[in-house]
């Protein structure tokens, strides 16, 4: 490690400082939980593994891993001994992910160390969340999410990693395999994510049930308040505020999509304002119109399948050559005309398309914004026409009521930025 004097800004100095912090972090958890191991424990180990690395002594560092090893086994010891029915491995783990951290943050990998930490207390924190994702979930569904992370990560390095161009009538796109594949892999997380937390936490009000499940499956909230209103006629207004909240959830997952693949080509702030304008609208309208201790059960259909992950694959390079096709043959126009149609069908899909040939420099930052404005545009307004039909007329208004506001809304803030 560089040095940059003797005093307090030594990096050294700051290097153990940092060590011993996030080791006082990393031990607040399991203090508050009453284990053998606290605050100071854990502030010493990361300490005295930023000492050892500092030294650049290997064999200092392996002997104090070893000695963080024997600690924990002695502590497990120590449980059994004192009737607990079960080893304290999670603890013991957690001392050697800190002798870890404190490693790490002696070594220079500053970020990495303070990643490790935050995750590892995460992990600990919501532990009780996690034992019941564990329960709730059916045999079937952990051995199909294990399956989905490993063809993830399969299939990623089999994928060339240069771009490809496909030509079809004198007209070419350019895709890059990799990057398609992390967006579908992106798409595919955050709805078995919230699928998960829909299942765990659905009858605890409309927020989970219309926000997270929006993220899981828009078009299964829109299904699931059909039959709720159909049933009960006085719940229509939790049924409107569910469906607006999957709107929120859309035009967040949107956001991320735009904002994330965007890094390496210059991030489309351009699409927070109009895309934040729609999650805010519709939280409010939500919050003002309807009882969010209201809930109802929805069978969004598992996500934890190959077919799903395949199915949303496919769907996304359909939508990615269709918008590319369109933008090369028709120009800027058969962009948004194909952004349109696409986001009938997969807003995410159209807001990938976008991203995919601004990145590549077939369209400017504008028009991938407006063409992912307009995506997110046409899924709101499917919702409409999947309500509009409902016997339950309280609702269908009130789903075109306040998709209308959310339109108007974020049209007016899009016009106000362009006359800027």
């Amino acid at each position: 490690m560089e040095h940059f004097g003797t005093g307090l800004l030594d990096g050294n100095v700051v290097a153990l400082g940092l060590a011993a912090l996030l080791g006082l972090f990393l031990g607040l958890e399991r203090e508050w939980s009453d284990k053998s191991a606290g605050v100071r424990t854990f502030a010493l180990v990361s300490l005295v593994a930023a000492v050892f690395t500092i030294l650049d002594q290997p064999l200092l560092v392996a002997a104090g891993a070893l000695l963080v090893v024997v600690i924990g086994a002695m502590l497990g010891a120590q449980g059994i001994l004192a009737g607990r029915d079960a080893l304290s491995l999670t603890t013991s783990v957690s001392l050697l992910v800190t002798y870890g951290v404190g490693a790490l943050v002696a070594s220079g990998f500053i970020l990495e160390g303070v990643t490790v930490a935050v995750v590892s207390s995460l992990l600990l924190v919501f532990k009780q969340e996690l034992h019941g994702v564990a329960d709730e979930l059916s045999k079937e569904e952990v051995q199909a999410s294990a399956e989905f992370a490993i063809l993830a990560f399969v299939i990623y390095p089999l994928l060339p990693a240069e771009s490809r161009t496909i030509s079809v009538l004198g007209a070419s796109v350019d895709i890059e395999p990799r990057v398609i594949w992390l967006m579908v892999v992106f798409v595919a997380g955050i709805g078995i994510a919230n699928y998960v937390i829909v299942r765990l936490y659905g009858g605890r009000g409309i927020a989970v049930t219309g926000f997270f499940g929006g993220f899981a499956s828009s078009t299964g909230v829109v299904g699931a308040m059909l039959d709720h209103v159909n049933q009960h006629p006085d719940a229509s207004r939790f049924g409107v505020a569910a469906v607006l909240l999957s709107n929120a959830s859309m035009a967040i997952r949107n956001l991320a999509i735009a904002l994330f693949f965007t890094l390496g080509a210059g991030i489309l702030l351009e699409a927070i304002i109009p895309l934040g304008a729609v999650v805010v609208g519709a939280v409010i309208i939500a919050f003002v119109t309807a009882d969010w201790s209201e809930a109802v059960e929805m069978d969004l259909g598992t996500p934890f399948t190959l077919q799903y992950a395949l199915g949303i694959g496919a769907l996304f390079f359909v939508v990615l050559l269709t918008g590319g096709f369109a933008e090369a043959l028709f120009g800027t126009g058969g962009l948004y005309v194909a952004a349109i149609i696409s986001g009938l069908v997969s807003s995410a899909g159209a807001t990938a398309s976008a991203v995919v040939l601004y990145s590549n420099g077939q369209v400017t930052s504008d028009e991938a914004v407006i063409a992912i404005l307009l995506a997110s545009a046409a899924s709101i307004l499917v919702k409409v026409g999947m309500t509009a039909f409902s016997p339950n007329r309280e609702f269908a208004r009130g789903v075109t009521a306040g998709s209308t506001i959310l339109l108007v809304g974020a049209g007016v803030v899009t016009s106000a930025l362009i006359l800027l």
